[in-house]
């Protein structure tokens, strides 16, 4: 089954940082491009930011210059790292995915995780 598993959440302090990952389980599959959301309590799910298979990145003003979305080296995993976290941060982080497959076609998108909590205390 083809999933992506979303870590890398905690309960942080205002002003410290986290780093989130999303990766692909197994072998077979790579990420070509992915989106990073949020769900805060009582909120709907936000998008946050993305990073397209050709690597340009785009995000919501408020996370601009304090949330920096990447790929490793294996293109199996997209990280989220977040500085300067503040307590309005707090919510369920969650990755949508688009897997390329071993012929380099992508096969599976938006594949999301079942999430990560971040608690940001003030």
């Amino acid at each position: 089954q083809v999933q992506v598993t979303e870590s890398g959440g905690g309960l942080v302090q205002a002003g410290e940082s986290l780093r989130l990952s999303c990766t692909v389980s197994g072998n077979i599959f790579t990420i070509s491009g992915a989106s990073w959301y949020r769900q805060a309590p009582g909120d709907q799910r936000r998008w946050l930011g993305s990073i397209s298979s050709t690597d340009r990145l785009n995000y919501i003003g408020s996370v601009e210059g304090r949330f920096t979305i990447s790929k490793d080296k294996t293109n199996k995993t997209v990280n989220l790292q977040m500085n300067n976290l503040m307590p309005e941060d707090t919510g369920v982080y969650y990755c949508s995915a688009d897997l390329r497959g071993e012929k380099g076609v992508i096969e599976y998108r938006g594949v999301k995780g079942q999430g990560t909590q971040v608690t940001v205390s003030s």
